[in-house]
């Protein structure tokens, strides 16, 4: 339980900080402790896609990962955070990304900060 919350609250933060700097991925809530709560429940958004359907995804386009050497990844990546921004706007989530490339870039974003967070913070399975 702890892994998961740890895990949602760095996905919330670099989430956050990919909608700070891509023009593109918009965060519309007003004020902070709505942006808050819209953030963290956009990271649950992300986690369930990231677990359910990322996997089938990635199985399927194996023959394109041998091909392109992994780097279709940087492609699944950008779908599910295009898949997430249109199921939170299913939810009423003010979190809108606008085009291809601004998931593109949101999401080169929120793989590093998550990299760089889980090592600031670790998530063990204690």
């Amino acid at each position: 339980m702890k892994h998961f919350v740890i895990k949602t609250l760095i996905n919330a933060a670099a989430i956050w900080v990919a909608a700070w700097i891509v023009n593109g991925i918009d965060l519309t809530a007003d004020g902070w402790q709505h942006k808050t709560v819209t953030v963290l429940a956009v990271a649950l958004v992300f986690g369930v896609v990231n677990w359910l359907i990322k996997p089938v995804v990635k199985l399927f386009s194996l023959p394109l990962f041998i091909l392109t050497l992994g780097l279709i990844t940087f492609v699944i990546n950008a779908l599910m955070l295009m898949l997430t921004s249109w199921a939170s706007g299913k939810l009423s989530l003010d979190f809108h990304v606008d085009s291809f490339w601004a998931a593109l870039f949101g999401s080169l974003i929120i793989s590093l900060v998550s990299w760089g967070l889980h090592l600031a913070f670790g998530d063990d399975e204690d």
